[in-house]
C-alpha cells in the first residue's frame, strides 16, 4: 500500500465515523457486552443448579447404597437367630424324647420289679 492509499483509507474512516456513529458504536458494544454478562451469569446459574443437582445425586445414590447394605445385614442377622431358634428347639425336643424314653424305661423296669416280687 502506498502512503496515499493510506491516507485515502484514513480520510474515510474518519468520514464514516462521526461522533454520531461513534456514539451508536459505542452504544451497541456497551448492549453487546452487557448481554455477554447477563449470558455469562445465566451459565453460571445453570453450571451451579446442575452441579448441586449432580451432588445430590451422589448423595442419593449412597444413601440407597448404605441402606441396601443395612438391609441385607439385617437379613443375614435375621436368619441367623430364625436359625439360632429352630437348633434351640430342635434341641429341647431331642431331650424330651430322651426323658420321654427314660421316664418310660423307668416305668417299665418297676412294672418288671412289682411282677417279679
Amino acid at each position: 500500500m502506498t502512503k496515499s492509499q493510506i491516507i485515502e483509507r484514513w480520510n474515510l474512516l474518519q468520514r464514516k465515523l462521526n461522533p454520531v456513529n461513534l456514539t451508536l458504536l459505542a452504544l451497541s458494544t456497551l448492549v453487546l457486552v452487557g448481554c455477554d454478562q447477563q449470558k455469562a451469569a445465566i451459565n453460571d446459574k445453570t453450571d451451579y443448579t446442575k452441579d448441586a443437582l449432580d451432588d445430590q445425586k451422589r448423595a442419593v445414590a449412597e444413601e440407597a447404597a448404605d441402606a441396601t447394605k443395612r438391609a441385607e445385614l439385617n437379613a443375614t442377622i435375621e436368619k441367623a437367630n430364625i436359625e439360632a431358634a429352630k437348633v434351640a428347639t430342635q434341641a429341647q425336643l431331642d431331650a424330651d424324647k430322651i426323658k420321654a424314653d427314660a421316664e418310660a424305661a423307668a416305668e417299665k423296669a418297676k412294672v418288671d420289679a412289682l411282677r417279679n416280687q
